[in-house]
């Protein structure tokens, strides 16, 4: 991916306590950590990262919760990954 380019995401499935996205040109560089992150949260019942062939483009990220909404969980892990990454930034600098 260069660097200007953006991620496509396309829902495929969402409930309040499940979400399925596919994103495209993705190789689970993004992914893996925000798979890893919801992981930890104990209000998530089930996170993986999966593609139907390890060279495909496409990877789908399936979250499921047990208490609250699977679309917050996405959004919190995101953004404490996005500020985790500004401090990493911030101090190499």
């Amino acid at each position: 991916m260069a660097k200007n380019e953006t991620l496509e995401f396309k829902k495929i499935k969402g409930t309040k306590t499940e979400l399925e996205i596919e994103v495209s040109d993705e190789f689970e560089n993004i992914l893996n950590p925000i798979t890893h992150l919801l992981l930890e949260n104990e209000d998530v019942e089930y996170a993986a990262c999966l593609s139907d062939h390890p060279l495909a483009n496409k990877r789908r990220l399936f979250i499921r919760v047990k208490k609250g909404s699977a679309d917050d969980a996405l959004k919190n892990a995101v953004k404490y990954l996005k500020d985790e990454m500004k401090k990493f930034s911030d101090s190499i600098e």
